[in-house]
């Protein structure tokens, strides 16, 4: 009699159990937490409620439910982020003002400012800005030529980041920066730049080869010019240094002659000393190369003399 009522009470209580744990987990899953620079769009009965920004927050059951959106890669999340990010775009073919086709790729920095206009603003944002991106590339791109694309990056980055910016001001969007990151020409304007480029660098090394020539030429001639000025300063400074020893030693015999003459003066020499100087003077005289010798009047006699005696010697 009691054991069904146990059976019963005890199933009972398995029950009460099991609906304790499913409330638990429904209740756990209406629990939401939100990290840092993330923001969740809240909507109650189907409304815009409120933004939740980074923390631990709690959905009302059947009332309050977290609106799910695209975020800037086309992917469904329920959490926006607000940091910066990139979108990479594939290759747009454009049409220059002369009529070039290439490839350019884009490459666009966004960051999301306002959560409630990026959700309700626009759907799938990031489609947009790529569809926007190559449609603002080729209405610049249009209006410039081959060389003003090739060299006008930076006015272009700047152009389309000032478009896609006012653009996407109404969907919570802020566009950093655009970039262009590469620029293809088709496969002969290529092949026509790389011969104008190695052309170009031949033209340079020819240039800088002559004048190197040059400078070589030109300081070897300053050399050989500084050479010359210096063998010619050597030369001059040896012609006056023995100028100067000549001029010396001439002095030197001039003032030794003068001593001389002064020291005989002093000495009060005698006629006959006088005379023998004289003597040797004319030996010297005669032993020259001349064939006649002029004598002094006041010597003929004396040699006449001279003469005699060593004829007598002879005999």
């Amino acid at each position: 009699m009691f054991a069904p009522l146990f059976l019963v009470s005890d199933f009972g209580l398995i029950v009460l159990i099991v609906l304790a744990i499913v409330v638990l987990v429904f209740l756990g899953s209406r629990i939401r937490i939100v990290p840092q620079a993330t923001v969740c769009i809240i909507e109650r009965w189907g409304r815009y409620d409120t933004t939740w920004i980074a923390g631990l927050h709690f959905l009302i059951p059947f009332v309050d439910r977290v609106k799910k959106t695209y975020n800037a890669r086309g992917q469904v999340l329920d959490q926006i982020s607000l940091k910066e990010q990139v979108l990479d775009f594939v290759p747009q073919a454009v049409i220059t003002k002369d009529n070039v086709t290439m490839q350019i790729d884009t490459v666009v920095f966004m960051q999301i400012t306002d959560a409630k206009l990026y959700v309700y603003g626009a759907e799938n944002p990031g489609l947009l800005i790529e569809h926007l991106t190559a449609t603002t590339l080729r209405n610049i791109i249009g209006e410039l030529e081959l060389d003003q694309t090739l060299t006008s990056r930076d006015i272009i980055n700047e152009k389309m980041r000032i478009i896609l910016d006012e653009a996407t001001d109404p969907w919570g969007i802020k566009i950093n920066r655009v970039e262009l990151k590469n620029i293809i020409p088709p496969k002969e304007i290529r092949e026509a730049m790389e011969k104008q480029m190695r052309a170009e660098r031949e033209r340079r090394e020819s240039i800088l080869i002559a004048e190197g020539k040059k400078a070589a030429a030109v300081l070897e001639a300053e050399g050989e010019k500084l050479s010359a000025i210096l063998r010619a300063e050597a030369k001059k400074e040896a012609q006056v240094r023995e100028a100067e020893g000549q001029a010396e030693a001439i002095l030197k015999v001039q003032e030794a002659t003068a001593r001389g003459i002064t020291m005989i003066n002093e000495a009060k020499a005698s006629q006959a000393f006088l005379t023998l100087e004289a003597y040797k003077a004319m030996e010297k005289v005669a032993q020259g190369q001349a064939t006649k010798i002029i004598i002094p009047s006041d010597m003929q006699g004396i040699v006449g003399l001279a003469s005699s005696l060593v004829d007598v010697v002879k005999k």
